[in-house]
């Protein structure tokens, strides 16, 4: 089991990089989010990645994150029946992790299946099967946000602020980018109206 490799980058590509680690090159499937932090890096300068290696009887592939946390949440996808670790980069490319673990929690099947390879039902499945497995409690963009799974109709709105984001997505807007928009503009105005938090959401989207 390899945990994680502690080396300078070599190379760069599209979904992939290669690790230099004491002379021997690993070759990792990364999601974009890190490739595009090993692009600020640059190559030939030092990083940790943390991995998770997987065999089948034609291939040995390894799968490499940043952030321990994206690797935890990895794993987690991948138990989801039809979610193999492709499927599961797919979602951490197409979403950041923050924004996939929000979706789940919402119930919100519409963002989760904008990731390429991703349809309705497999997307309704994660929500069902990791709903209760994930907490927001140290995602730091949703820190006032849902802190435990309720139904995708209630999800922890109401009042102005569950209107506002009724309003929004009948405009076209996903659940979780209604949400989202409407957290940062009630935490402009703590008292705003349905209207005002409409109009402050909007300005972020």
């Amino acid at each position: 089991m390899i945990s994680f490799l502690n080396g300078t980058i070599a190379e760069i590509g599209d979904g992939f990089c290669v690790i230099d680690v004491g002379g021997v090159g690993y070759e990792v499937l990364i999601p974009g989010s890190t490739q595009e932090e090993l692009v600020r890096t640059g190559i030939g300068e030092t990083v940790k990645l943390f991995t998770y290696l997987y065999l089948r009887e034609d291939a040995l592939c390894l799968y490499g994150f940043t952030s321990r946390d994206d690797l935890a949440l990895f794993k987690k996808l991948i138990t989801v029946s039809g979610i193999g670790p492709r499927g599961g980069l797919s979602l951490l490319t197409a979403l950041s992790s923050d924004e996939l673990i929000f979706a789940i929690l919402t119930g919100d099947s519409k963002t989760i299946s904008k990731a390429p390879g991703i349809g309705k039902k497999t997307a309704e499945r994660i929500c069902i099967d990791l709903r209760d497995k994930l907490s927001m409690g140290t995602a730091e963009d949703f820190a006032s946000g849902v802190q435990q799974a309720q139904t995708p109709d209630t999800a922890g709105f109401s009042g102005a602020e569950g209107e506002a984001i009724e309003a929004l997505e009948a405009l076209g807007y996903s659940r979780a980018e209604a949400a989202k928009a409407v957290r940062k503009a009630q935490a402009e105005d703590r008292d705003a109206d349905t209207e005002t938090l409409l109009k402050g959401a909007l300005r972020y989207l």
